[in-house]
Formats: structure tokens, sequence, C-alpha cells
């Protein structure tokens, strides 16, 4: 009897084989569909362009953009006093007043 269905001589452990990897390539997908919106909120984000960061200047009473720019005028102030490179937060009191002072005698020259 014909019944227009293709049969293929399949042995038991072929058939086997074929469902356990059916069955495990469909938990793969599964797990990564679950699994993909969590890894997508753990990535950290990039840093918006327009955050800026001020700093105040007590003896002028102004504020400043620490940018870039800065970041070189305050190195170019280091170097001219012989001294390492510490982050601007990390320096004490007394050098961040002496550096904004050195600062507003040497202005920007753009």
């Amino acid at each position: 009897m014909y019944t227009g269905i293709l049969h293929l001589q399949v042995s038991d452990l072929e058939e086997y084989i074929l469902r356990y990897l059916n069955r495990f390539i469909s938990t793969i997908i599964l797990a990564s569909a679950v699994a993909a919106p969590a890894v997508v909120m753990a990535a950290p984000l990039p840093q918006e362009a327009n955050v800026q960061v001020r700093v105040y200047d007590r003896d002028h009473h102004d504020y400043h953009y620490w940018n870039d720019h800065e970041d070189r005028a305050y190195r170019e102030y280091l170097e001219g006093r012989h001294r390492t490179y510490v982050v601007y937060e990390h320096q004490n009191h007394k050098v961040q007043n002496h550096y904004w002072q050195w600062r507003h005698s040497h202005p920007d020259h753009d």
C-alpha cells in the first residue's frame, strides 16, 4: 500500500541520536532567547558626549570645565614644576588652588 510518504530506513540508534540532537539544539536556542535580555541589560552604556565635569575655583569664584584641553594645561603646569602627574581630584587643596592661580595667569591662546 502506498501512502505518499517517503520512508527512509533509519536505525533506532540513528533515530535516538537525531531526537537527542534536536532536543539539545532546541534547549540551547531557548536558553539563549531567555538570557539575551539579561545580557543586554547588564552591558555598560557608553558615556554620553554631553556629560561635563565642572571644577569650582574658590579664589576666583568661578567654574572651569575639566576636559582634554584643561587636562593638557594641568599637565603643563605640573611639568613646569617638575612634579609627577597626580590626578587633579587626588591633589591636596593647596596644590589645586595654586594650579588655578597659575591657570588664570596663563589663559588659553586658541
